[in-house]
């Protein structure tokens, strides 16, 4: 059986960066087409920026004519069975904010657990800047002030992530520096406006919503310094 688990890292993008609609269309075709229904049920998740009401406000904008909207709120928290509620979703879409204020409010909710179930059966997984960053074992991150190494994300899979990679001047250098130090493992970074798609913890496509956007591999070279491959990447205009 083909494996059921996806996960669309953007490392910025979709209804809250983009005036187009190409990222989260192509995140809705492959909810569609892994989960059978016209209009999926996409999840909003806001934690990192406190569940903002500007922010849910956008969302449900972008959504509510194309598919099933709805949030789970944790500030002010309404839904008792988190797990069941992820689990009846066709897509959970994270949004951007701080990635540490986010992880550790998930984990005190077990909203973590419930992630991990909701993506083992098979609902796409998505989000950008913290919710891009939050799938892997780390990255960048702004969370503290400085950028620096955020080293305890879901895990969900191996390596790291530098999102917002051309839209931050800080971004490369300091990812570079963090992964040929040895501070972060070595892993992915995505310019805004570009994605990774993986099935399972297989990296099987990378897309963009704008003509210059890319995304990259980075690895540690013997020497200590980083190693960048840009990766082939599908404008989907």
């Amino acid at each position: 059986m083909d494996d059921p688990r996806t996960i669309v890292a953007m490392g910025g993008g979709g209804f809250s960066m983009d005036p187009d609609t190409l990222l989260d269309d192509h995140i809705l075709d492959i909810a569609r087409e892994h989960r059978g229904r016209t209009r999926p049920r996409v999840c909003f998740l806001g934690t990192a920026s406190g569940d903002a009401d500007g922010y849910l406000a956008r969302f449900y904008a972008a959504f509510a004519r194309r598919a099933e909207a709805s949030h789970l709120a944790l500030f002010v928290r309404t839904e008792t069975d988190i797990e069941r509620f992820l689990l009846d979703q066709d897509v959970v879409y994270v949004g951007g904010g701080n990635t540490a204020d986010m992880l550790a409010i998930w984990r005190v909710h077990g909203v973590d657990r419930a992630l991990r179930r909701a993506w083992d059966a098979g609902v796409v997984m998505t989000g950008l800047s913290a919710g891009s960053i939050c799938w892997f074992e780390g990255g960048t991150t702004d969370s503290f002030g400085p950028l620096a190494a955020l080293t305890d994300g879901l895990g969900f899979l191996p390596g790291t992530h530098s999102p917002h990679y051309d839209g931050e001047p800080a971004r490369r250098p300091t990812y570079h520096d963090l992964v040929g130090r040895g501070v972060l493992a070595g892993g992915y970074a995505a310019d805004d406006g570009a994605a990774l798609v993986f099935t399972g913890t297989a990296l099987v496509d990378v897309v963009a919503s704008r003509r210059s956007a890319r995304a990259y591999r980075v690895e540690r070279g013997a020497d200590g310094n980083a190693i960048e491959t840009e990766l082939a990447t599908r404008y989907l205009g």
